[in-house]
C-alpha cells in the first residue's frame, strides 16, 4: 500500500554539489518528463511549457478566494484591490522561484527540504504543509457543496459527502495523460473567467474607483477588520502548497538537462506561470469588484456568505441568470481546485517522507480531514458557519505561508545548490523582502487577534 523509496532506488545519477543526498526518485513519477519539448519557433516551445502555470493558478481562484473577496468587496468597497494586486505580484515572483528550483536541481521543494534540513525539522515542515493542504481542501469541499446546493438544491451535508467522490475523476484523468489534466484545468479557468466577465459587464462598476482601489491605503494596517480580510486574501492567493506543486509539475516537461536546456526551461516556465497568474488576478479582482459594485454601493455591506451573494445578485443587478452564472463559476472553481489539491498532496507526502502511497488512499485521507469539520459545521451552524470557516481556512493558509517561502528563497539564493542559476543580488533582496513582508503581515495579524481587534 505504501512503499519507501530508498536512495539506492534513485541511483543512476551521482550526488549533486550542495546536497547531502543523491537525487531522489521524482514525485509524480508516472508523469515525470512525459511532455516533449521540441525544437522550432519560440511560440511552439511556449505552448509546450504552457500548462503547469495554470495548475498553480487554480489555487489562486479557489472557493476560499471567493469568501475573502466577497467579504472585502461588500464591506470595504474597492479598497482591498491593492491587496489582491500585491498578493498576485508576490505570487508571480515566488512561483517563478519554485519552477526554477525544480528545473535546475531536479528536486521539488519538499525533496529539497528533506535533503537540506534535519529529520525533525523536515517532519515539522511536512505537518505544517499537510495542515495547509487540509485547509485548502476544506475550502474546496465547502465551495463545491455550496454550488451544488445553489444550482440543484442539494443539502449542504449531502453536497459535502458528494465531493468526496471526485477522487475517481482525478485518478481517471491522471491515467489518461498529464496534458488531459492540464486541458481540463484550462477549460474550467476559461469558464470561470467568462462568467465573471459577464458579471462585471452587468454590474457596471465605477472604473475610476476601481483604479483608485489598486493604490494601497494605510487603513488596511490600522483597521483590524480590514487587516483580517487582507491577510485572508493573501493566504487565499499565495498558497504554500502551490510552491511545492509548481516545483514538481514543471518536471513533466522533457527539456534537455544541460545548462542551455535548463535556462530555456526556466524562461518558458516563468512565462507560463506569469500569464496564468495574470488570468487569476483578473478573476480575483473581478469577484471583489462585483461585490463592491453590487453590494457595497447598495448598502449591503455585510455580504460575506456566498449564499447571500447568490440570492442578491439577480434582484440587485436586475438581470435574469446573474445568480446562476455566479454559482456555475463557483462549481467550476471547486472542481478545478480538487485536481490540483490531489497532486499537491501526493507531491508533499512523497517528497518529505520519501514514500509512495496509492493516490486514491492519499486523496481519501485528505478529503476525510476536510470533510469532517465541514460537515459538522454545516450540520450544527448552517450556511453562516461555513462562510466563517472559509475565511478562517484562508487565514490559516497565510499563517503557514512563511514555512514554505523562506526555504524556497534560501535554496534559490544558495550558489552551491543552484550553480550559475543562483538568484542575482537584486532578486535575492526582492525575494527576502517579500518573505519578510509576509511574515510581518502575519505577525501583525496575530497581535491583532490576541488584542481581540479582529475575528
Amino acid at each position: 500500500m505504501a512503499t519507501r523509496v530508498t536512495e539506492a532506488d534513485a541511483a543512476g545519477r551521482p550526488p549533486e554539489p550542495g546536497w547531502r543526498r543523491p537525487r531522489l526518485a521524482p514525485s509524480l513519477s508516472e508523469v515525470y518528463r512525459t511532455v516533449p519539448v521540441g525544437e522550432g519557433a519560440w511560440w511552439r516551445k511556449a505552448l509546450a511549457f504552457a500548462g503547469p502555470g495554470y495548475l498553480v493558478a487554480v489555487g489562486y481562484m479557489d472557493p476560499g478566494n471567493w469568501a475573502t473577496d466577497l467579504a472585502g468587496g461588500s464591506k470595504f468597497g474597492y479598497t482591498l484591490l491593492s491587496v489582491v494586486l500585491l498578493s498576485n505580484l508576490m505570487a508571480i515572483l515566488l512561483q517563478g522561484l519554485a519552477s526554477k528550483l525544480g528545473i535546475v536541481t531536479g528536486r521539488d521543494l519538499a525533496q529539497a527540504c528533506r535533503d537540506h534540513y534535519s529529520r525533525p525539522v523536515s517532519l515539522a515542515l511536512w505537518v505544517i504543509c499537510e495542515i495547509a493542504i487540509a485547509a485548502c481542501d476544506l475550502a474546496e469541499v465547502i465551495g463545491s457543496a455550496i454550488a451544488l446546493n445553489l444550482l440543484f438544491g442539494i443539502p449542504l451535508p449531502v453536497g459535502i459527502a458528494i465531493t468526496a467522490l471526485d477522487v475517481l475523476l482525478v485518478l481517471f484523468l491522471q491515467h489518461k495523460g498529464f496534458r488531459l489534466v492540464e486541458a481540463l484545468v484550462v477549460a474550467l479557468i476559461a469558464t470561470i473567467a467568462a462568467c465573471f466577465l459577464f458579471e462585471i459587464i452587468i454590474a457596471r462598476p465605477d472604473m475610476m474607483a476601481v483604479a483608485a482601489g489598486f493604490v494601497p491605503r494605510p487603513s488596511i494596517l490600522s483597521d483590524g477588520h480590514q487587516l483580517y480580510i487582507a491577510i485572508g486574501i493573501l493566504g487565499a492567493t499565495v498558497m504554500p502548497h502551490n510552491l511545492y506543486l509548481h516545483s514538481s509539475v514543471v518536471q513533466t516537461r522533457r527539456y534537455e538537462e544541460t545548462p542551455a536546456g535548463r535556462r530555456m526551461a526556466v524562461r518558458y516556465a516563468f512565462l507560463d506561470s506569469t500569464i496564468a497568474l495574470t488570468c487569476a488576478l483578473f478573476i480575483n479582482a473581478a469577484i471583489l469588484v462585483v461585490a463592491a459594485a453590487t453590494f457595497h454601493t447598495s448598502g449591503h455591506t455585510e455580504v460575506a456568505e456566498i449564499q447571500d451573494a447568490y440570492q442578491l445578485l439577480t434582484p440587485l443587478l436586475g438581470v435574469a441568470g446573474a445568480s446562476a452564472v455566479f454559482a456555475l463559476a463557483l462549481l467550476a472553481s471547486g472542481q478545478n481546485s480538487t485536481l490540483t489539491g490531489t497532486l499537491a498532496g501526493q507531491i508533499v507526502m512523497e517528497g518529505f517522507l520519501n514514500i509512495r502511497i496509492r493516490p486514491w488512499l492519499r486523496r481519501l485521507i485528505t478529503r476525510l480531514i476536510a470533510i469532517v469539520p465541514a460537515a459538522l459545521t454545516a450540520i450544527f451552524f448552517g450556511a453562516s458557519g461555513t462562510a466563517q470557516l472559509l475565511i478562517l481556512s484562508q487565514v490559516i493558509l497565510s499563517l503557514q505561508l512563511s514555512f514554505a517561502v523562506f526555504p524556497l528563497v534560501r535554496f534559490t539564493c544558495d550558489r552551491a545548490k543552484m550553480g550559475e542559476f543562483v538568484n542575482p543580488r537584486w532578486l535575492k533582496a526582492l525575494a527576502y523582502g517579500v518573505a519578510c513582508a509576509i511574515a510581518a503581515f502575519n505577525g501583525w495579524l496575530l497581535v491583532q487577534i490576541f488584542r481581540g481587534s479582529v475575528g
